[in-house]
């Protein structure tokens, strides 16, 4: 006789986002407390998604809680599945409710005079902004966090619908004291030998580092940086210099840091993406305004302050 077939695992989607909270934490009481539960209801809650699973996931130990090995395997399924979900329902929304957008963007891109006009046009649109941090614009879009981003290339574009807005000259940021600051303007040539901080992130290592180089030669390396802050610390301390989108229309950063136009590199492009196929009469509405509204910069002047530099995609 054939066999009978496995009957399906009804999954709580709210047990398995508790365990990956614990999971993360490695800890049933810090997981506890994230999630305002009392700790032994924590753990009968985990207990009841093991016997679903029909496997152990979690192991208590001194120290916390670690992973067995069917842990390790159903983890970075859980975080799938839960990003599955949130994704149906953000389109789940949008579908019924098409009058709503979220714009999201990265820093020194101003959005402001665009979102009034579409609000202007849309009066009774719901329509909201974000922040993005540089390297979230795409991740974003495809967990339906946003319905558009405006950031800067480069960034995975497939599965996305992207128009670049406007290009923006490159210039070097440097601390005041360097023997660069006050030219008119560098080449690669110029900065050669002079370190450059990293990121996690190769495309834009090899952007904003132009890594290698035209003839064929790597950028020095510097230390690796997590945000903004790091890599101005770096550079007004002497230890680099950087490769930065310039632009006039931004706050200063920091009095001892100047940037100098970088000549003989492609520009950078601000970019407006949203996902791939999607029909939203808002978010085609919202391109059209940001084609006539996020036009650029002015023209870079000699030796701009560090309020006139936008330090790369943050």
């Amino acid at each position: 006789m054939p066999e009978s077939p496995t009957p399906p695992v009804d999954l709580e989607l709210r047990l398995v986002r508790y365990f990956v909270v614990v999971a993360e934490q490695q800890h049933f009481g810090r997981a506890a407390a994230l999630l305002h539960l009392a700790q032994p209801s924590l753990s009968r809650q985990i207990r009841r998604l093991e016997q679903q699973l029909g496997a152990r996931l979690l192991d208590r130990t001194p120290q916390g809680s670690r992973l067995t090995e069917a842990g390790q395997v159903f983890l970075p399924l859980a975080q799938s599945l839960l990003r599955s979900a949130e994704q149906a329902a953000a389109r789940t929304r949008a579908a019924a409710d098409p009058s709503r957008i979220t714009i999201g963007f990265t820093s020194n891109i101003l959005i402001t005079q665009a979102v009034r006009e579409l609000r202007h046009r849309n009066p009774d649109a719901d329509v909201q902004t974000v922040h993005l941090e540089w390297d979230e614009a795409r991740s974003a879009l495809l967990e339906h966090r946003v319905d558009v981003a405006l950031a800067r290339l480069p960034f995975l574009t497939d599965q996305l619908h992207v128009t670049i807005l406007y290009d923006e000259p490159r210039a070097v940021l440097l601390p005041r004291d360097h023997r660069l600051a006050g030219k008119e303007s560098v080449t690669l040539d110029d900065i050669a030998d002079e370190p450059m901080p990293q990121v996690r992130d190769p495309m834009f290592n090899a952007f904003w580092r132009v890594d290698p180089r035209p003839d064929g030669s790597r950028a020095p390396d510097g230390p690796l940086v997590q945000d903004i802050e790091e890599k101005l610390e770096l550079v007004a301390s002497g230890q680099a210099v950087s490769i930065v989108a310039a632009s006039r229309e931004v706050a200063h950063f920091r009095p001892d840091l100047t940037t100098v136009p970088l000549e003989g590199v492609e520009p950078s492009h601000v970019v407006l993406a949203s996902r791939a196929g999607e029909n939203n009469r808002l978010i085609t509405a919202f391109r059209k305004c940001a084609e006539a509204h996020i036009t650029g910069p002015r023209p870079l002047s000699q030796g701009t302050s560090p309020g006139n530099a936008n330090p790369g995609n943050e």
